[in-house]
């Protein structure tokens, strides 16, 4: 059943349709994924939903007595305030209605006041703030105004959640979240029990919360069961019927054309049902909206860097008492494509500034490379002088631009980034969030550069945008270092992770972020066996001492030592068959069935080979 809809629903910003007659309904306990370009309206629509903005047209509906809670990208929170009272904010009536019922004003029809309380809860406000603080892990006592991005994200969503509403509406919830927290986010939003809609581009976070994906495209709501895997399957194969029947109309429509303009002999037998066919047909191709370009990226990598990017041997850096780095060594080669991780706080800027040779350590020591050229994304934006226009910023002072060997218009590279031309003497402050991002990579691969350091690259990109971007980073002759929270971004750019691990520690892994889970939780169950043979009590005297011996395997277990090698090759072997499935676009052509299926046997191959080495080393140890 159906707790809100939009039927036929128009909305439009000048000439710009964002919706076009769209309709869209959201189901009880559904969590729907919405998603779609940059500047298509999808804010809009949460807003509209929420009933913070008005359609031009159109018709909205929702169940008496529904309650929704939005949450936009950057929340307002009183600064002054402490946590509690924020989050305090979402059972304000609640609130309201007891200082009501204890006031005993005799205005007041206190028996309708008193069902009301009875009614949402009220009685127990306070418990219900303190139990959320408790699941949100925050202090509330802490003032809004000392917090980082992070935790102001997690105030703004407890005040939503405890008002405990029928539907939530979340606008890009995982910026400014690390990965521990927006693992936490998933589990938290999987067990709300009521409807969720969210607009993010973080596509593992839509695999593993959202059961519908609804895609707002050329002003269309169309929806799409399943996870953001099985959306892309089930996309690449409407696109290519959409292009095959696009191209049979245009076909007809060209010989109509031809045939009108026959003469004398067409006039005479034309048929006023066929003219009128072809004036129809004239009007649906001018009202057809194609399916919108792509970015166009490209890179200048200016001369090369030398072979060693960065060699640090036992680095180690603190401010006042606080350790950040400790002890740290680490090799960066040319062409190393390395994926900082930790949670916000944990000191990567620091240690990036380190390896890049900005900031000195205060022991141990930073040998830098030849010939580095470096060019900086920065996630806070702060580079971009609001009031310049976006032509200024990508080529101050000149229409050109050199790119390699390129030299192009600025109008036309900035067309490469979705900007029409009409836009290049526009200041940058009319621009949304994600168009930010997107001038800021124009300027930034415009510039030749062997070392790309990316700081938060895809918060408010659109994922063609994010699936562009890959490609280009994967391509990349030089050496890239990215700071992001967004898993499947990283598995699929970097070739090597450095990962806080706590007390000021940091660590270089081999890989993806995958590589890097399934290492550490190899690592943590092989530590959690020793643990208890490291605590267990010393054993009792013998009367005698005894020799410890090595027990000889059984030919059982003699057997089962020789299997193992050839076991764990044909898991490898087939780990890499799935794992070239996965990355590869063949396999979303098959169906969600298909793609759950090979997903959890990927899943499974991990945890068998885990198996296999544990065993291995217990019966080696023998």
């Amino acid at each position: 059943m159906a707790v809100l809809s939009l039927t036929n629903a128009h909305l439009a910003f000048g000439h710009v349709a964002l919706l076009d007659g769209a309709n869209f309904a959201l189901e009880t306990g559904e969590r729907v994924g919405l998603i779609g370009r940059n500047g298509t309206g999808k804010s809009s629509l949460l807003k509209i939903l929420a009933g913070l903005e008005k359609l031009d047209d159109g018709l909205l509906q929702q169940q008496h007595g529904l309650t929704n809670v939005y949450v936009p990208q950057e929340p307002e929170l009183r600064g002054d305030a402490t946590i509690f009272d924020v989050v305090s904010e979402g059972v304000a009536e609640s609130r309201s209605l007891r200082e009501r019922y204890e006031r005993h004003d005799e205005n007041d029809d206190l028996a309708w006041v008193q069902e009301r309380i009875e009614h949402i809860g009220a009685w127990n406000w306070e418990q219900r703030v303190d139990e959320t603080l408790h699941r949100l892990g925050l202090d509330g006592s802490r003032l809004v105004g000392s917090l980082s991005g992070g935790l102001k994200k997690r105030v703004a969503l407890g005040r939503a959640l405890v008002a405990q509403p029928d539907v939530l509406l979340l606008d890009e919830p995982t910026n400014h979240l690390d990965l521990d927290a927006i693992a936490w986010l998933e589990g938290l939003l999987n067990d709300f029990k009521g409807s969720l809609l969210l607009i993010t581009h973080d596509r593992q976070f839509l695999d593993n919360v959202a059961n519908r994906i609804v895609e707002l495209d050329r002003g269309q709501l169309r929806g799409y069961p399943g996870n953001f895997a099985a959306f892309q399957a089930a996309k690449a194969y409407e696109l290519e019927n959409e292009a095959l029947a696009n191209a049979r109309f245009d076909k007809l429509l060209a010989q109509e054309e031809v045939w009108i303009r026959k003469g004398v002999e067409a006039r005479r037998t034309r048929s006023v049902a066929r003219v009128q066919r072809l004036q129809e047909m004239r009007a649906q191709h001018a009202a057809r909206r194609d399916v919108q370009g792509k970015v166009r990226l490209d890179i200048d990598t200016g001369a090369s860097s030398g072979k060693i990017v960065a060699e640090l041997e036992d680095v180690s850096k603190s401010f006042g008492d606080r350790a950040i780095v400790r002890g740290f060594t680490g090799t960066i080669l040319r062409g190393d494509k390395v994926g900082l991780i930790g949670p916000n706080g944990a000191g990567k800027t620091t240690l990036l500034r380190m390896i890049l040779g900005e900031l000195p350590p205060d022991s141990g020591t930073v040998r830098l490379g030849s010939r580095l050229t470096v060019a900086y994304f920065d996630q806070m934006r702060d580079t971009l002088n609001l009031d310049a226009t976006l032509a200024d910023t990508i080529s101050p002072g000149s229409e050109w631009i050199e790119i390699g060997t390129q030299r192009k218009h600025v109008k036309s590279y900035l067309g490469d980034f979705l900007f029409s031309p009409a836009r290049a003497n526009s200041p940058v402050r009319t621009l949304s969030g994600g168009e930010r991002n997107r001038l800021l990579l124009a300027r930034l691969f415009a510039r030749p550069a062997n070392v790309l350091v990316l700081d938060e690259p895809t918060n408010d990109l659109d994922i063609e945008t994010l699936e562009l971007l890959e490609e280009l980073l994967a391509e990349y002759d030089g050496t890239v270092f990215l700071v992001s929270h967004d898993r499947r971004f990283l598995d699929n750019v970097v070739t090597s992770t450095i990962v806080f691990e706590g007390d000021a520690r940091w660590r270089e892994y081999e890989g993806s972020v995958q590589d890097w889970l399934t290492q550490s939780k190899r690592a943590a169950v092989l530590q959690a066996q020793a643990a208890p043979a490291v605590a267990s009590p010393p054993p009792a005297p013998a009367a005698a001492p005894v020799v410890a011996t090595k027990r000889k395997l059984s030919y059982k277990e003699q057997r089962e030592l020789e299997e193992i090698p050839q076991q764990i090759a044909a898991l490898e072997a087939e780990q890499t068959q799935l794992n070239a499935l996965l990355a590869g676009t063949e396999l979303y052509t098959q169906g969600a069935a298909r793609i759950q299926a090979v997903t959890e046997r990927a899943a499974q191959v991990d945890e068998e080979l885990l198996v296999l080495l544990e065993r291995w080393e217990t019966l080696e140890a023998k």
